[in-house]
């Protein structure tokens, strides 16, 4: 089955290559029992995807099912996932399998798995690297011959460095990683989209299908759609039911676009900072060292002027008392020139013979010192606010706690 036998199958609409990239990944790695993590934004289709490698592998014949763990309350996910036995726990009236032990031979989809539980994680560990497993209340090891296929919303590499995801399950879990792009990166696709729901919301409600107009097809492409095709699929609904004028315009669109305005400007990109503790001093060395360098330069164009000066005659502005022009009329610079006047013509000359001075700066910096009255300023300027002073400061507002109570700053 190619890749447009499985659009027409499961419809999926859309021509975007990180699509078509993302369902030959699928079809390659259906043939395989390898596990598969499929990753995207909340509403991009994960489950659909779960399903294409599934339909196409050789377990096809075999139960599938969905499991959303982040709908489970924790304290029930083990007895539904690997079963438990009578009387394991209050209401447990009969034993119960789990759903790990009725899928045997077949595929079991667990949607949002960054959800589990570590004491499960660890379960699902074992399945994955043995195919074993332990009911609940009981000590009897069971095996199961189960293809995990799993999905997430979560960045994997910051939920393990906080420790809620075990970092070797994601290794296990993601031997094949599927990533499907947000809908604000399909172009065009955003634009199939509306028209086929439009078409079949207008047959599901006996309606006249819906016509855009140029500028609100254009504000579709431009919307950021956070809630990608399950967004546009509820927002197409509801312009098919409530708009009487079946032909759109931007003012129409913009009732059930939120922010459409501002997510029409162009994106700013903005890198993401490294607040580890480990940078803070050489976050601050490098702001040391560029002020070092601004004052070095300023003396140096300093001393080019003094040096290069010659006898020049300007227009005297009102109260001139020892400044000189540059080439802007506007610009006055403090100088220790010699100032000759001649009162009759207002004019102002410059003595070029001017003794060369040397300028003898101590520096003094305390890296302390002007570390404590950077977070000092930043809090002042941010009137106490923590978050956004340690935004200002580059670092965590973790770490600006910490730094107050080191230096006894007072808010």
């Amino acid at each position: 089955m190619n890749i447009q036998q499985i659009k027409l199958r499961y419809g999926i609409i859309g021509n975007s290559p990180a699509l078509d990239h993302a369902l030959e990944i699928a079809l390659q790695v259906a043939q395989t029992d390898l596990s598969v993590l499929i990753t995207g934004e909340s509403g991009v289709g994960k489950e659909i995807f779960s399903q294409v490698v599934h339909s196409n592998s050789a377990r096809k014949h075999n139960p599938y099912i969905a499991v959303n763990c982040g709908a489970i309350p924790q304290g029930t996910i083990d007895s539904e996932l690997f079963g438990h036995e009578k009387g394991s726990f209050t209401g447990a009236h009969e034993q119960r399998k789990g759903y790990f032990e009725v899928v045997n031979k077949g595929t079991i989809f667990l949607d949002e798995v960054a959800e589990l539980p570590l004491g499960t994680q660890v379960r699902l560990l074992r399945i994955l690297e043995t195919g074993e497993f332990i009911k609940v209340g009981s000590s009897k090891v069971l095996k199961t011959d189960v293809r995990v296929i799993a999905a997430t919303n979560v960045n994997f590499a910051e939920a393990a460095k906080k420790g809620d995801f075990r970092e070797d399950l994601y290794y296990r879990l993601s031997t094949v990683p599927i990533h499907i792009p947000p809908l604000r990166e399909r172009g065009e696709d955003i634009f199939l989209l509306f028209t086929k729901f439009a078409t079949d919301f207008a047959d599901k409600y006996q309606m006249p299908p819906l016509r855009l107009l140029p500028e609100a097809k254009q504000a579709l492409l431009s919307y950021n759609w956070p809630g990608n095709v399950r967004q546009l699929k509820n927002v197409t609904e509801q312009i098919s039911i409530i708009e009487q004028n079946r032909t759109i315009d931007l003012n129409s669109l913009k009732k059930y676009l939120k922010g459409l305005e501002i997510n029409k400007l162009p994106a700013i990109y903005k890198p993401e900072q490294n607040t580890d503790f480990s940078n803070e001093r050489e976050i601050l060395f490098k702001f040391l060292f560029d002020i070092k360098k601004d004052v070095e330069e300023t003396k140096k164009m300093v001393s080019s002027i003094i040096q290069g000066a010659d006898i020049k005659t300007i227009k005297r502005p009102e109260a001139l008392t020892n400044y000189e022009y540059k080439d802007e009329p506007e610009t006055l610079i403090k100088t220790p020139y010699e100032i000759k006047t001649n009162d009759a013509s207002n004019d102002i000359e410059f003595s070029k013979h001017i003794e060369d001075t040397e300028e003898i700066i101590e520096e003094n910096l305390s890296l302390s010192e002007m570390e404590k009255n950077l977070i000092i300023k930043a809090l002042t300027k941010n009137k106490g606010k923590r978050k956004i002073a340690a935004d200002d400061l580059g670092i965590s507002e973790r770490t600006l706690y910490r730094k107050i109570k080191e230096y006894d700053i007072e808010l």
